[in-house]
């Protein structure tokens, strides 16, 4: 059975988050602003390291991070929870303390040199799996990797790599067999910036700030591979899929924030002698926002709920992303709508959602991507209709 009441304990959990980025998080939002306009970062890193130095006092520190690194491992439910909580502001932070699941994999040197410091901050990492030739389709990757004695030898380019210019160590997928390609032909790397790779940042239309990677003969030993030698892509496919669920779950919060802001405009602004909240053009498109939204939050959570109790949750993950994405995109474009040409201004922070929430339908598969994958499922019988709980 399905129970997404929540305890005591995690109502307050809730409560906290959202008062903490009410009072800490969103009063910054003037400033990312101004910095956007000017083309500066969006935001200081000592402001963010600051931000969540009070998290971290607060207790809010590796939300999903398991116990013995010191995280308070409160399952995927609630970490869906605290994203919609986070996703009510367009300021880039997240709460700190956590580490991509499939570092996890690191032997005990590894961990000692790149999970730990990651969870601790000390450290930044990327995902690189992406290439110019390979998008949603992660088995076409081209990246090569080819063994030199005890060495490897990187070669090949990622591109739309979130993090890679900030990074100092990149997470990079490269195929080693090219007789079995993603079938056990593929290999996760741990590769230090100091090793040789570069990044150079790609302009975008919102505050997303990518980067392509290129791989010039890098050079790394064996005790690089994470995990084992071929295995790579069922970790790519874990660290896609287990985290999928996030997406849908911050635009719920940007979405929830964005309508209250429609509904508050409505209230006070006249048309003709009447407040517009008085037509039925406008009560029709805040209705229809809530409805998605509380669509889209019903679809995360099940998908959470599945990966919190060890199913498999992709299925349920994409379908959530899929209608997340979408969702966000309708209730932005209606929220503008609803304010006019003041929405379309910088005065207000709608058009920059508009810009950062069409990204939603692209990064981490594509909608045409979600649906190929959802329809494949079904048409091949991996999963059936009325199948809640199996």
């Amino acid at each position: 059975m399905v129970d997404f009441s929540l305890s005591d304990e995690e109502r307050q959990i809730r409560d906290t988050v959202r008062s903490f980025i009410t009072r800490e998080v969103m009063p910054l939002e003037a400033e990312v602003l101004r910095n956007e306009r000017a083309g500066a970062p969006a935001i200081e890193p000592g402001v963010l390291a600051d931000l969540r130095s009070k998290a971290r006092k607060a207790g809010f520190w590796g939300v999903n991070t398991p116990e013995e690194y010191g995280g308070m491992n409160l399952g995927a439910v609630m970490s869906a929870i605290v994203a919609m909580e986070t996703g009510r502001t367009f300021v880039p932070f997240s709460f700190g303390g956590y580490a991509d699941v499939i570092l996890y994999e690191c032997d005990e040197d590894q961990k000692q040199r790149y999970l730990i410091p990651t969870i601790e901050g000390e450290r930044r990492s990327c995902f690189a799996i992406t290439e110019p030739g390979a998008g949603s389709d992660a088995r076409n990757i081209r990246t090569r990797a080819v063994r030199d004695g005890g060495d490897w030898v990187i070669n090949g380019e990622k591109t739309f790599i979130t993090g890679g210019n900030e990074a100092d160590f990149v997470m990079v997928f490269a195929v080693t067999d090219p007789t079995r390609g993603a079938d056990g032909g593929v290999t996760c790397f741990l590769v230090d910036r100091d090793m040789g790779w570069k990044s150079e940042p790609i302009p975008t239309m919102g505050q997303w700030g990518p980067a392509s990677l290129v791989f010039d003969d890098v050079r790394v030993p064996d005790s690089q591979v994470l995990g084992e030698v071929g295995k790579g892509f069922p970790l790519a496919m874990r660290w896609i899929g287990q985290g999928r669920f996030m997406i849908p779950a911050r635009a719920i919060g940007s979405a929830e924030r964005m309508l209250q802001m429609a509904i508050d405009y409505a209230t006070i602004r006249k048309s003709m002698g009447h407040p517009i909240a008085d037509y039925q053009a406008i009560q029709w498109q805040i209705a229809d926002s809530q409805v998605e939204i509380e669509s889209t939050k019903w679809l995360t959570l099940y998908a959470a709920w599945r990966v919190q109790q060890g199913m498999d949750a992709r299925h349920a993950s994409s379908i959530a992303k899929l209608h997340g994405a979408v969702m966000a995109n309708h209730v932005v474009d209606r929220v503008l709508q609803i304010h006019g040409g003041m929405g379309y201004t910088k005065e207000l922070p709608i058009e920059r959602w508009y810009r950062e929430l069409r990204l939603l339908r692209i990064y981490e598969g594509t909608d045409e991507i979600q649906r190929r994958t959802i329809a494949r499922n079904l048409l091949k019988g991996h999963v059936r209709l009325g199948g809640i709980g199996e």
